[in-house]
């Protein structure tokens, strides 16, 4: 690695959306030199790899926004993709139902978000067609969207590093980078990695370079130069498994109507492509970046959490939210209550003992506003940084890819 030579473009992240990005370099310019590069010992350890899997379809997001346009073109590029490389997937459906007269005016707010996002097949359906989509799950009216689905986004990412080193690129694994530098001019960049294979620390020259870090996404940007605004902040999310059965309790997923004022969608019901069911997931903040365990810790994290003046505007502004998401980290029984607000025959006896936990990387602004959109900047022209990117990103990924190749000028 230390001789390497200079490349068409470098990927920092080797998640779903770096993976994507390597591909449409590769496609667009056919034997191009592109390396993907990735601290871990294997592609999708992080946010691609402990997901829902769920391939949204475009209802949330506020229209004329990244997320709005790149969420349906997405899905419409992921469910192309998983049929043309053979990969397990169901377009089985949606349902956000209301549960109480207040919330029926979001619904109704949703509604025309999702018209204006031109989600396929969206209908507004009365509490007898609850039924009829789900047998299982009650409300006063919901939103169906049929072209919302499932996937396993893990497998999807494999075959993508599969096809990049196809086409000639190469995933470099355990190989971590310290920091990124844009030449003067434009002309290109240099990635100082260390690790696996890279004889000590070493340098790679990049015509462009494209980082989809993640839960790490901010460090490298602020390395680079971009500014400290907004910060990546890690919230933990909590899925329970239910116990397996002839007839699953849902035929899809069924989600409740969520807050306005939070990029989290609550507590749901979802079927997987392995015909397991969760419920989840739930939203704490923890003090570590990859706490899938809730007692892990990270000094760095901690700080850089606690000393960031948006984090504590958020929990001003939420802590009743807080107070709830700590209740049911502690009680699988208020887990479970509330997914039985929409789907009531839910209980306790349902589970089947065994849980999994994801992290959303969330950026929060200084203001503690709480980002809603994806955010890309960019340095010197030759460095792009994609530093938001929650849900819908992995939906959004084969789209997301073409966004960040236009934005580099690949």
């Amino acid at each position: 690695m230390p001789g390497d030579a200079r490349h068409d473009l470098v990927v920092v992240g080797a998640g779903i959306v770096g993976l994507a990005v390597a591909r449409e370099a590769l496609l667009r310019r056919p034997g191009a030199s592109v390396v993907v590069v990735d601290k871990e010992d294997r592609v999708a350890a992080h946010q691609t790899g402990h997901n829902s899997g769920v391939v949204h379809g475009g209802i949330y997001y506020e229209p004329g926004s990244l997320k709005a346009r790149l969420c349906v073109e997405g899905a419409r590029l992921m469910y192309d993709y998983c049929e043309e490389h053979g990969i397990p997937h169901e377009r089985c459906g949606k349902l956000v139902v209301a549960v109480a007269d207040d919330e029926l005016g979001r619904l109704d707010a949703l509604e025309l978000r999702g018209r204006a996002n031109g989600v396929p097949g969206l209908r507004r359906v009365g509490a007898d067609e609850i039924r009829e989509v789900e047998p299982n799950a009650t409300g006063l009216a919901a939103l169906h969207a049929p072209n919302t689905g499932i996937v396993d986004y893990g497998a999807v990412a494999r075959a993508i590093a599969a096809e990049v080193e196809r086409l000639g690129g190469e995933v470099r694994l355990g190989v971590e980078v310290g920091g990124i530098v844009a030449e003067p001019g434009g002309d290109g960049a240099r990635v100082d990695v260390t690790g696996v294979g890279t004889g000590g620390p070493s340098v790679l020259a990049a015509r462009r370079v494209v980082v989809c870090a993640g839960l790490w996404a901010d460090r490298l940007a602020r390395g680079a130069g971009a500014p400290a605004d907004p910060r990546i902040v890690p919230f933990r999310g909590a899925y329970l498994a239910l116990r397996r059965t002839a007839e699953p309790v849902v035929r899809g997923m069924v989600y409740p109507v969520p807050d306005p004022d939070l990029p989290f969608l609550g507590v749901h019901v979802t079927k997987h492509v392995d015909g397991g069911v969760t419920l989840g997931p739930t939203a704490m903040l923890v003090p570590a970046r990859d706490a899938y365990r809730l007692r892990t810790l990270r000094g760095r994290d901690a700080w850089e959490t606690a000393t960031w003046p948006g984090t504590w505007r958020v929990a001003r502004r939420f802590w009743r939210t807080g107070a709830t998401e700590l209740r049911m980290a502690a009680s699988r029984r208020a887990f479970v209550e509330a997914a039985a607000r929409y789907v009531p025959s839910l209980t306790l006896d349902d589970l089947d003992g065994t849980t999994h936990a994801g992290v959303r990387a969330q950026a929060v602004a200084r203001d503690g506003s709480l980002v809603d959109d994806f955010v890309i900047s960019t340095t010197g022209g030759v460095v792009s940084h994609l530093r938001n990117a929650p849900s819908p990103a992995a939906t959004s990924s084969f789209a997301l890819a073409r966004e960040l190749a236009d934005r580099v000028g690949l």
